[in-house]
């Protein structure tokens, strides 16, 4: 197997986030994108000694579990991997990747359950589209990137997770421009003048913000864009029109400047009877609904929270921080944008909270100054974690419980393994479908640490305790450290416990079963089950 071979192969599995499974005369190779159940053609594109990656080039059988995708658009836009599975289909999926990744990261937590979206279409309440061509030198396009690319844009016309209003004005804005003979921006040259479309819209109220990322290379007829905007026949109605200019030579949505074209740069958005301000850049949930599904368990996670010092790490706009301050002592929130830390105050204001402070600026920073232990952390970073230098500031300050949101499993994951080491474990977990139709999903894990006096007595009659037993000869990790040791392989306590079956070795009634009679259990490799065999025999256990 080499890089630039084509082969053909079913997956097996597929791992978080679009990792399709394929195995290839023993050999693992990952195929993003590729759904279990799929018998696909693929192209090596990576190959290392310990992975190797292949290229979807087919799906030559579709899976049993696919069905049509309600959006034309899907499987040439890269905004929606799932959308051709049922709803019930895409939680169990994305339940059982989290469950995976537990198991593989040696970490052992259930997930109670995991918490569907309200609505599964027209959920999100802001999208960032791109100014592009479909192909080379091809007519304007707006819209997402296609799948897999990073230069080719699909002009949507249906898209199925915005709102229906979003599509009218895309369709308008695009057709505008188009007239106008208009260029977009040239990642490579560096030339030209649209970048990107933001548009937000509030759930509760209709209310939608427009805002028009372009360079300085051209020059914008101010009004004659609003007029055209204004005149579109929509159910929301448009309270501001933003022009915003980046030259900036990254492909991101900055402001070097952001003129009000029309209205206001800001909209309400409503939770629990209470008033969020909504400003062009501020972090605001993307779905709504969702949201209040999200904090919902959070607030239960939580718990008491009566005269009680909360920190909230990673705050945005103050949403969990207002959510849990009516009865706290105080709450103090870190927001690394200015903009949202602003909005924050704001909103506290308006919502006849005396007791939220924020403050602007890094956590890795921020925390040294803050010096009073507080009785309840609550974590909701960015994708990427929590940097690892602010992780061990914030397990310094030594909480019995704290609260972690995560939208990004992988990222999670690494953080909890840093908390185990300090003394913490996770005492419940559950995951929320924020984002249907893709690959995404969030995490809240309520962790609590254990102290040494967290402990039981009990009475052993060693007369009882057979310890010439085999399965007191060697701990599970002690089995795991002499597979890596001599046979340079990992093994999951699934797989041991798997093999000592094999060889007669009790491992407890209901260890490491599965939850259900339908779940899918990954059976053991051949390879690693000899590699596992060898330690028991080491260890004297068989």
């Amino acid at each position: 197997m080499k890089k630039g071979d084509i082969f053909e192969g079913k997956v097996i599995r597929t791992e978080f986030p679009n990792k399709g499974i394929i195995d290839i005369e023993g050999q693992k190779v990952i195929v993003k994108n590729a759904l279990e159940g799929q018998v696909v053609r693929f192209s090596i594109n990576k190959k290392r000694r310990d992975k190797v990656e292949g290229r979807l080039l087919e799906v030559i059988e579709p899976s049993p579990l696919e069905q049509p995708a309600a959006c034309k658009h899907f499987g040439i836009c890269g905004g929606c991997r799932y959308q051709n599975l049922s709803y019930e289909q895409q939680l169990d999926l994305k339940k059982r990747q989290v469950e995976e990744l537990i198991e593989k990261n040696g970490l052992s937590f259930d997930i109670e359950n995991i918490y569907g979206s309200p609505i599964t279409e027209g959920y999100r309440n802001k999208m960032e589209f791109t100014f592009g061509d479909e192909e080379k030198d091809g007519p304007l396009a707006l819209g997402m990137h296609k799948k897999n690319s990073f230069y080719d844009i699909v002009t949507l016309d249906d898209c199925r997770i915005v709102d229906p209003d979003f599509n009218v004005l895309l369709q308008a804005i695009l057709k505008y421009f188009k007239e106008k003979g208009e260029t977009y921006f040239h990642k490579i040259r560096h030339e030209g003048f649209l970048r990107h479309l933001v548009m937000r819209r509030s759930v509760k109220t209709g209310d939608i913000l427009i805002n028009l990322v372009t360079t300085t290379q051209s020059q914008l007829d101010e009004s004659e864009f609003v007029n055209m905007i204004l005149a579109q026949k929509i159910d929301g109605k448009v309270v501001g029109i933003l022009h915003t200019l980046n030259d900036n030579l990254a492909d991101v949505v900055q402001s070097d400047e952001t003129k009000t074209l029309y209205g206001q740069d800001y909209f309400y958005e409503y939770l629990y009877n209470m008033r969020f301000k909504i400003s062009p850049f501020s972090f605001f949930q993307t779905n709504t609904l969702g949201a209040e599904v999200l904090y919902d368990k959070v607030r239960e996670y939580v718990g008491e929270t009566k005269d009680k010092l909360i920190y909230d790490l990673y705050s945005g706009t103050g949403t969990i921080a207002q959510m849990l301050a009516p009865v706290a002592s105080k709450v103090v929130g870190v927001e690394i944008v200015e903009e949202a830390v602003e909005a924050a105050k704001k909103n506290a204001v308006d919502n006849h909270l005396d007791n939220c402070e924020f403050i602007a600026g890094d956590v890795l920073k921020v925390v040294d100054n803050l010096t009073k232990k507080p009785d309840i952390l609550v974590l909701d970073p960015p994708r990427d974690g929590i940097h690892p230098k602010a992780l061990t500031k914030i397990i310094n300050f030594n909480v019995d419980e704290m609260v972690y949101v995560s939208c990004k499993p992988t990222s999670l994951m690494r953080d909890l393994l840093v908390f185990r080491e300090a003394g913490y474990e996770v005492k419940r977990c559950c995951l929320v479908d924020m984002f249907p139709g893709t690959v995404h999903v969030e995490t809240v894990v309520l962790l609590s640490q254990q102290k040494p006096d967290d402990t039981i007595e009990i009475d052993l009659d060693l007369d009882e305790l057979d310890v010439t037993s085999a399965e007191l000869k060697a701990t599970y990790q002690e089995i795991k450290d002499y597979v890596l040791k001599e046979f340079g392989l990992k093994v999951s306590s699934l797989y041991i416990s798997q093999v000592k079956r094999k060889c007669g070795i009790e491992v407890g009634e209901n260890y490491n079963l599965p939850k259900s009679e339908n779940a899918r259990v990954p059976q053991c490799p051949k390879e690693k089950e000899e590699a596992i065999k060898a330690a028991l025999k080491y260890f004297a256990m068989i």
